[in-house]
Parts: C-alpha cells; structure tokens; sequence
C-alpha cells in the first residue's frame, strides 16, 4: 500500500510537471501573438492620432468606441467570468450535451439583455454622451450622438463573440481568442484611412464593422468542437440561475470600475482640449502592456484554477497562482519601469506625427508616467479577482472594486486640480494599489500558507533587477540623445537596458527564469535530434 502510495504520489507529480511545462508553452506561443496583435492594435492609435491628432474629432471617436464597450463590458464580465466556472461544473455533473445547451441558452439570454440596452442608448443617447463626456456641446455632441447610435449595435455581437471566447478557453483553444483582434483591429485601420477620403461618418460604421467581423472569425473555431447551438430559452434552469446570481455582484464591481473610466473622461474633458484624447493614448498604451504580459497568462491560467477549485486540488491551486504572480512580476515590473524612466521619448517616438503636437506629447506623457506607477497593481487585482471567482465568492471583489472606486474619484477630484491629466492617472494608479493589498489580505483568509512570503523574496529580486534596468535606460538615452536623435536613442536604451534586465534576472537566479531557459533550451536539444 506504501508502495503504491509513492507510486501515485510519484505520478501525480510526474503529471503535474507536465502540466506546467504545458502551460508554460501556452502563455509563450499565446504571448507572441499577443506581441503582434498589440502592436497592430498600438498602429491603430498612431493610424488615428495622425489623422486626428488630440482633436474634437478623435474625442467624439474613442467615445463612441468606449460607450458600447463599458456599457456591455458591464454585464459581459459578469456574464463570462461566471461561464467559465459553471460550464465545467455542469459538464462534469451532466456531460458534454447538456453543457452546450446551457451555452446555448446563456447566448440567447445575452442576445435579449444586448437588445434591451440599444435600445434604452438609442433611446437616451444625449444623456448616455455626457455621462461620459460632460464637457460636449453644441456641433461636438451632435457627432458624438450620430457616431454612438451607430457603434452602439456592436453590443448584440460582443455578447456572443464573448461567450464564445470562453468557449473556446475551456477546450484549451487560446490561439483564436489571441486572435480575435487582429480582423478587428485591420477594420478599424482602414475604416480610419477611409473616412479621411469619404467622410468622417466612416469612423462610426468601421467601429460596428470592427465587431462583426471578430464574431465571423471566431465562429469557424466553435463549431470545430462540434458545438451545435439550440434555439432555447429556459429562465428556470437551475444553472443559468446560479451563474447570473453569481453574475451579480461581478456586474456591480465592474460597473463601479467602469464609473472610473466615466470620471476620468469627464474630468479630462473639462481640465484640457484634447485632454480625453492625451488620457486615452496613455490609459491605451499602458493597457497594450498589460495586454501583452498579463492577458496572455491569465488567459491560460483562470480555466485551470477554475478546475482546481472544483476538484479541490488546493496544492496545485496554490502552486497556480504564485506561479502567475511571479511570471506576470517578472514582465510587467521592468515595463513599468522603463515606462516611467522613458515615458516622454515613447510617447514622440508613437504618437509625435500629423496632428499630434508637443503640448499633446506633454500631456499624454505626464498621464504615461503616473500610469506606469500602477501597472503591478492592476495585474495582480485581475489575478486575485479571478481566484476569488473560482471560489465563487463574487461578493469580496465587488467590495474591492466599489472601494476602489470611491477612492478613485476622491483622489481624482483632488489631484487634477493640481497636476491636471497625469492626476487622474495617479488617482487611477494609487486607488489599484491599495486595492490590490487589501484583496491580498482577504484572499490570505481564503487560502491559508499559500507561500507568499517565498515569492515576494523572488519579487524583491526582479524590482532590483528592474530598478537597475532603468537607471541604465536613463543613462544609455541621455548620453545618446545629442549625438544619434531621440528615435535612435530610445531603440538602443530599450534593447541594451532589456538585455541587462535579462543578465540579471538570470545572476540573481530568479527560479522561474531558469525554468523559462531550460524550456527554450530543451526545445532547441529537440530540435537538433530531428535535423540529425
């Protein structure tokens, strides 16, 4: 019995590895896509600043695009962060076919809850506007109310492009949903292009355009599985009930956060012309970070502790998520880092083209700056948030998020009048901090020794790694800048301060970097025996 003990203990290990090592190579590959598509994604801000610079025209854009998005992302994220868990829950209690009808019904529900919201903006669409933008008059609101009554049909396609996503998550498909902005993003591009030819009308139907075209490229991927969708509507079923119940309080947290976008454009728009435009590039430019190190990892890794919970797998639940908070650590800490040393030169070398002058540069560098200081913070709330889904308790996040909130706009108030736009990105950057310790504080009720004393001591490692990084950043630009021109500058800066960062990591001896090298360098063995 002893014997076979070990021998279970042995090949569950043995399996577990395995599965690391796998889902290691899941957030790499994912992260190289993530690499390109956010790139072609920053191509479409800097597409949009040089016809449009900081202007009327690109204000009235980005809140058309916002309005849709905050206002579904209000029940989507409730809706998807709940299917996950309650999809493998029905799948191990009643299998594959009753598990695609619940897919099937959860779609139509958010079909019907997407047709009642446009029509309630196509309704109140002045109203809805200067929620968002207060400080839009006259020729201004009129634009933005003919762009927004067309970006706003958008919402009936995020629902299902939403659902499916996650559909597509659970069969541990996570190349489609890394892809799914790249036909979004190539229709935005060319709908910004056009309209300078034909009008600026374009804009708006590109937005909507954008949209349909993500759920006709992800569709093909479903039905691979051989998902097969039921014309069915059932409010009775027990589990729609329970995931639109735990939906709830995710739908109130995120509305809270979403009032935060609302606050800072609505301030933006009052302390500077072309201040929503200055917040949105650098609020963008921090999100293409997060979205290139954190979604990637996250991504892979919500389904897994998902299934960890359910199964009650508290070891390998735990092992998870010290493991997501040091990769994500090790990527997002030197970027916020190179982004505070470096944050005006990256703002000239994006954005400073067509319409887009210095005091723009200023103004969005400023907000970069202070962005930056926040970036951890944000990425590890997601983190945390997710693990306290997983559990089910959707209540400890949605006081976190109402906390942060309040906060939010009480530092918001106060330091724009002092720093103007790069306040409201501190106020955003602060409230994410305090929120974050306090989520750790509850989770440490939760999960008791999950070891979080080891991984701040690995973190302590890469905050010094990162933190020479950028002194070496600031000095290799500096010295540079005169001589070979701030573009020029900002390229060598960025790739011999990386290298460093890198060399250092390694001589600190930072664990999950040396598991990273002997991955790639496995691969490389194995590569080799094939050509042999």
């Amino acid at each position: 019995m002893l014997r076979s003990s070990r021998l279970n203990r042995t090949g569950g290990a043995a399996h577990f590895l395995r599965f690391k090592i796998e889902m290691k190579k899941n957030i790499m590959f994912i992260m190289i896509i993530t690499v390109f598509i956010k790139i072609l994604g920053f191509g479409r801000e800097i597409v949009l600043t040089y016809f449009y610079g900081a202007s009327r025209i690109s204000d009235v854009y980005l809140v058309a695009q916002t309005i849709p998005t905050t206002i579904f992302a209000l029940i989507g994220a409730g809706l998807v962060t709940t299917f996950i868990p309650i999809y493998s829950k029905v799948q191990k209690e009643k299998g594959d076919q009753e598990a695609q009808r619940f897919s099937s019904n959860v779609m139509n529900t958010v079909v019907i809850l997407s047709s009642v919201i446009i029509l309630l903006v196509l309704v109140f669409t002045p109203q809805v506007i200067l929620l968002f933008a207060s400080g839009f008059k006259g020729e201004t609101l009129d634009l933005a109310v003919l762009f927004t009554r067309i970006s706003i049909f958008g919402i009936a396609f995020s629902g299902l492009i939403y659902i499916l996503n996650a559909y597509l998550q659970l069969k541990d498909n996570f190349v489609i949903p890394a892809l799914i902005s790249l036909p979004m993003n190539l229709v935005l591009i060319f709908s910004i292009y056009l309209s300078d030819l034909a009008g600026i009308e374009i804009l708006a139907y590109g937005i909507l355009a954008s949209v349909v075209i993500q759920l006709l490229f992800i569709i093909p991927s479903v039905l691979k599985y051989r998902f097969k969708y039921k014309l069915v509507l059932d409010f009775k079923d027990p589990y729609l009930r329970e995931m639109l119940l735990l939906s709830i309080p995710i739908i109130i947290g995120t509305s809270v956060n979403q009032l935060n976008v609302l606050v800072d454009k609505n301030i933006a728009s009052n302390v500077a012309l072309g201040g929503i435009s200055a917040l949105n590039y650098a609020y963008r430019l921090n999100v293409f970070i997060n979205g290139l190190f954190v979604s990637p990892i996250i991504t892979v890794v919500y389904p897994r502790i998902a299934k960890k919970v359910i199964d009650g797998d508290e070891s390998g639940l735990k092992s998870m998520m010290n493991d997501a908070i040091l990769y994500i650590s090790l990527l997002v800490i030197p970027a916020s880092v190179g982004a505070m040393v470096l944050a005006r030169p990256i703002i000239e070398f994006l954005f400073m083209r067509g319409e887009f002058d210095s005091s723009a540069a200023a103004m969005t560098s400023q907000a970069l700056f202070y962005y930056a200081l926040g970036m951890l913070a944000i990425a590890l709330r997601d983190v945390f948030s997710r693990i306290f889904y997983s559990y089910k308790d959707t209540k400890t996040p949605t006081v976190n998020a109402i906390i942060g909130v309040v906060l939010n706009i009480i530092l918001n108030l106060i330091l724009s009048r002092f720093m103007g736009i790069g306040g409201l990105a501190l106020a955003t950057s602060l409230s994410a901090m305090i929120t974050t310790l306090l989520l750790i504080i509850s989770l440490r009720r939760k999960v008791r020794n999950f070891g979080f004393r080891e991984t701040f001591q690995k973190l302590f490692k890469v905050l010094l790694a990162s933190l020479l990084m950028g002194l070496v950043a600031y000095v290799v630009f500096e010295s540079l800048l005169v001589s070979i021109g701030s573009s020029k500058a900002l390229i060598l800066s960025i790739l011999v301060s990386g290298a460093v960062y890198l060399v250092l990591v390694i001589l600190l001896k930072v664990p999950e970097v040396m598991g990273i090298l002997k991955l790639f360098k496995e691969k490389i063995q194995g590569l080799r025996k094939k050509k042999g």
